[in-house]
């Protein structure tokens, strides 16, 4: 079995659905987990893999970046933001604007005004900002993953961005963990740079007509009983 832990908004389908493909023997089991928290998962043995947001801890980690989130602002439909294609911080000076504690992005500086309350989650946030009490910033894969019919987002365009990585315990690298970093990088399944692949069955090479043994005057030798051609007996 493969345990592969994620953090929230993290969409693994593809790459597990390649595992299920190249690995029909090993199950793979998803192991969700706060995006806090997975770098610790992964230390004390709960999943042999997963997919963090950094920065993260590298301490006892091996780390692969893989891609970067566009920062989104999740905004009531009747929102003057939701008329616009994409914000600038700026355009959120005069907003409340959400902090909640499990934020994965990293601010310098806090975007607009400090809203009344700091939430503990995004998703209780995200129902703060239906109430119509404040905005909030996130990557956008969390903003679909808490989608509401009643709020839409826009891109904020100098906002930091969210990075999501693959990690793994370093002393714990096995040949299953070299699988899933093969398939996360586009190997195919005989890349000299994954896990040798098993030798193909060697075929028998073809057999050849055994070629008649020859006398030694150099004519072909007739088995016995048997005459040669045109021969005639004296």
């Amino acid at each position: 079995m493969f345990r592969l832990a994620y953090a929230p908004g993290v969409t693994p389908a593809k790459w597990v659905n390649v595992w299920t493909e190249r690995m029909p023997g090993v199950p793979l089991t998803l192991v969700a987990a706060p995006a806090a928290e997975v770098a610790q998962l992964l230390r004390d043995g709960g999943a042999d893999a997963g997919f963090v947001r950094l920065p993260v801890d590298r301490d006892e980690l091996s780390v692969i970046p893989l891609y970067v989130e566009t920062t989104v602002a999740v905004v009531p439909k009747d929102h003057a933001v939701a008329a616009a294609d994409d914000v600038a911080l700026a355009d959120l000076a005069d907003d409340e604007v959400f902090h909640p504690l499990d934020d994965v992005i990293e601010w310098t500086a806090r975007p607009g005004l400090p809203a009344f309350t700091r939430p503990a989650t995004t998703a209780e946030a995200v129902a703060l900002v239906a109430a119509g009490t404040g905005l909030l910033l996130v990557p956008q894969s969390l903003a679909r993953l808490h989608h509401r019919k009643d709020l839409t987002y826009r891109p904020v365009l100098d906002a930091p961005q969210s990075q999501v990585a693959l990690a793994w315990p370093t002393d714990a690298t096995t040949d299953l963990v070299e699988d899933f970093i093969g398939i996360v990088r586009g190997r195919t399944v005989n890349s000299s740079r994954g896990r040798t692949p098993a030798s193909p069955v060697e075929k028998p090479a073809p057999r050849q007509a055994q070629k008649p043994a020859r006398n030694g005057s150099g004519r072909r030798a007739v088995p016995a009983g048997r005459k040669r051609k045109g021969h005639r007996p004296r």
